[in-house]
C-alpha cells in the first residue's frame, strides 16, 4: 500500500509539473530572466565596468530587441491586410469606430487619474532640484505637433516610412543688431582734473535677437501610425476585390503565419536575452539612492496612477462591457507584460502580445489583426498619465500655481500628445515638451525627471500593452455578432499547416464544409500576368 501511494504521488506530482511547465514554462523562465537580470545588474554596478565592456556585456539583450523590432513591420502588413480583407465594410466600420472610441476615452480617464493623484500627493513641493539646463529656445507647437501626426497618418513616401517619420524642426536665426552710431548712455565721470565730472559716452550693444523658422524633416523612428492606416485600406480593397484580390490575401497570410512561426521559435531566446537587457539597464542607471531621494514622491506617485487605471479601471471596465472575470484574462497576458517590462516598447512587444491574444485569450483573430496594430500606435494610457503627473510635478517643483483652465489644458494635451508618441522606449520624453509649453513651463525642467524614466518608462508601457489587449477583448465581445456563426471553421482552417490548404498545395479540389455536408469544388487558379 506504502509503495502504491508514493508510485501514485510521484506520477500525479510529474503530470502535475508536465502540465504546468507546458503551459506557464515560458512565462516562469520570463519572470526569473528579470529578477535574475536585477540581481546580476547591481551585483556588477561595484565593479566599474568600462563604456565597452558595458555595449559587450549588453548584447544580448540587444540582440532581442532586434528580433522583435525585425517582425513589427511583417506583421502589422500582413495581419491588417489579410484580417480586414475579409471583413464586410460595415462590421469593419463599426469596429473601427469603437476601437478609436474606447482608447481615446481610456486615456482621457488615465490624464485625470494621474492629474487626481498628484494634487492629492503633491510630489513636487519641498522638493528643492538641481537641474542642468540646456539654455532657454523655441520650442515644438501643439499645433505643429498635431500637424506632423496627421502628415504621419499619410506618409509620402511609403519605403520611407518604413524606418523614419516626418518631424518639423525649429531652426534659430540670428538677427544681426543695427548699429546707429548713437550712444546708448551719456553720463558724468568724476575725477582728479574734473571734480564736478567730464561726460562718458558709452554705446553698448544689444543682445542677440532670434527668431525661429519650421522646416520638414525626419526622425529615425518607423512612421507605424502610416503603415497602419495604409495597410488597413488596402485591406478593405482586397476584400471588396473579391476573387482577384485573393492571391495577395493569401501571400498576406503565408507571411502572418510564418511571422508567428518566427515567434514561437524566438520566444525561447527571450529569457536569455532579458537577464542581459535588464542587467545593461541597471548597469547605466545613476546612484539608487540619491534618485530615490529626489524622486521618491514622484515615482511613487506615477507607480500608484499606474496601479489605480491598470489593475482597477481598465479591468473594470472589462467587466461592466463584457461581464466576464478580467483577472481570468489578464492571466493569459502575463507573458507580453513581462516582455513589455524587460524591453520598454509597446511596438516591440506587439508580436507577444498577438500569440498570447490568440493562443490564450482566445480572441478572435481578425478582432486582433486589427485592434492591436491600431492600440500599439494611438493608445498610450500610461504614457499620458505619466506626462500629466510630470508635468504638474515640474509646477509644483518651480512653486507655479495652476488654475483649473490650465489643468483641463494639461488633460486634453496630454491626450492628444500620447497619441503621437512613438512605441520605443521613452518616447514620452519627446511629447512631454508638448506638454509643458502648453501651460507656460520650461521645457528645459525635462531634465529633473530623466534620471528616473527609463524606470518608470517600464512600467507604463505594460499599462500600455494591457489596455491594448483588454481593448481587443471588449471589441470582441461588441462586434461577435458582426461575424457569420461559421467562422470557427474558417477560423480553424487557418491554424492547418500551409502543406495541408488545398489551395496553397495546388491540389485539383477544394472540400467545404456547408452544413453537416461536404461539398468538392474545383480549384481556382489565377494567372499571375492577369494580377
Amino acid at each position: 500500500m506504502k509503495d502504491f501511494m508514493a508510485s501514485t504521488f510521484s506520477v500525479g506530482v510529474r503530470e502535475y509539473v508536465k502540465d504546468y511547465m507546458r503551459q506557464n514554462g515560458l512565462l516562469t523562465l520570463s519572470v526569473l530572466a528579470v529578477i535574475t537580470g536585477c540581481v546580476l545588474g547591481f551585483m556588477l554596478r561595484g565593479l566599474d565596468l568600462s563604456t565597452q565592456a558595458k555595449i559587450y556585456f549588453s548584447f544580448p539583450g540587444e540582440l532581442l530587441m532586434r528580433i522583435l523590432k525585425m517582425l513589427i513591420l511583417p506583421l502589422i502588413t500582413s495581419s491588417l491586410m489579410s484580417g480586414l480583407s475579409s471583413m464586410e465594410s460595415k462590421a469593419c466600420c463599426r469596429m473601427g469606430v469603437l476601437t478609436v472610441t474606447y482608447y481615446l476615452w481610456t486615456t482621457f480617464i488615465a490624464v485625470v487619474v494621474g492629474i487626481v493623484l498628484v494634487l492629492i500627493i503633491k510630489p513636487g513641493y519641498g522638493t528643492h532640484m538641481e537641474s542642468s539646463r540646456l539654455g532657454g529656445g523655441q520650442v515644438i507647437t501643439s499645433a505643429d505637433a498635431l500637424l506632423d501626426l496627421v502628415r504621419n497618418m499619410i506618409p509620402s513616401n511609403l519605403i520611407e516610412a518604413t524606418f523614419q517619420q516626418y518631424k518639423t524642426d525649429i531652426i534659430p536665426i540670428m538677427k544681426t543688431p543695427v548699429s546707429t552710431g548713437r550712444p546708448n548712455f551719456v553720463y558724468l565721470m568724476p575725477d582728479e582734473d574734473n571734480p564736478k565730472g567730464r561726460t562718458v559716452q558709452l554705446e553698448l550693444t544689444p543682445p542677440p535677437e532670434f527668431e525661429y523658422k519650421t522646416r520638414p524633416d525626419s526622425s529615425p523612428q518607423m512612421n507605424v501610425l502610416g503603415i497602419v492606416i495604409f495597410s488597413a485600406t488596402m485591406g478593405l480593397l482586397l476584400g471588396k476585390m473579391g476573387e482577384r484580390g485573393a492571391p495577395l490575401v493569401n501571400v498576406c497570410q503565408c507571411i502572418n503565419e510564418c511571422v508567428m512561426k518566427i515567434i514561437n521559435a524566438a520566444v525561447w531566446y527571450f529569457p536569455f536575452g532579458i537577464i542581459f537587457l535588464v542587467a545593461g539597464k541597471i548597469l547605466d542607471m545613476s546612484d539608487p539612492s540619491t534618485l530615490g531621494k529626489k524622486l521618491g514622491w514622484y515615482g511613487m506617485t506615477v507607480m500608484a496612477g499606474l496601479f489605480v487605471h491598470g489593475l482597477i479601471l481598465l479591468p473594470f471596465f472589462y467587466f461592466i462591457l463584457t461581464w466576464k472575470n478580467p483577472f481570468t484574462y489578464i492571466r493569459g497576458l502575463l507573458q507580453a507584460m513581462v516582455i513589455a517590462l524587460a524591453t520598454s516598447s509597446s511596438s516591440a512587444t506587439l508580436p507577444i502580445t498577438m500569440k498570447c491574444l490568440l493562443e490564450n485569450c482566445r480572441v478572435d483573430r481578425q478582432i486582433a489583426r486589427f485592434v492591436l496594430p491600431v492600440g500599439a500606435t494611438i493608445n498610450m494610457d500610461g504614457t499620458a498619465l505619466y506626462e500629466a503627473v510630470a508635468a504638474i510635478f515640474i509646477a509644483q517643483v518651480n512653486e507655479y500655481e495652476l488654475d483649473f483652465g490650465q489643468l483641463v489644458t494639461i488633460s486634453i494635451t496630454a491626450t492628444a500628445a500620447s497619441i503621437g508618441a512613438a512605441g520605443i522606449p521613452q518616447a514620452g520624453l519627446v511629447t512631454m515638451v508638448i506638454v509643458l509649453t502648453s501651460v507656460g513651463l520650461p521645457a528645459d525642467d525635462i531634465t529633473l525627471i530623466v534620471a528616473i524614466d527609463w524606470i518608470l518608462d517600464r512600467f507604463r508601457t505594460m499599462i500600455n500593452v494591457l489596455g491594448d489587449a483588454l481593448a481587443a477583448g471588449i471589441i470582441g465581445h461588441l462586434c461577435q455578432k458582426d461575424f457569420p456563426p461559421d467562422r470557427a471553421t474558417a477560423q480553424n482552417m487557418e491554424n492547418v499547416p500551409l502543406t495541408e490548404v488545398p489551395l496553397l498545395a495546388g491540389k485539383d479540389c477544394i472540400f467545404e464544409v456547408v452544413g453537416d455536408t461536404v461539398i468538392e469544388r474545383p480549384t481556382v487558379y489565377y494567372n499571375i500576368c492577369q494580377v
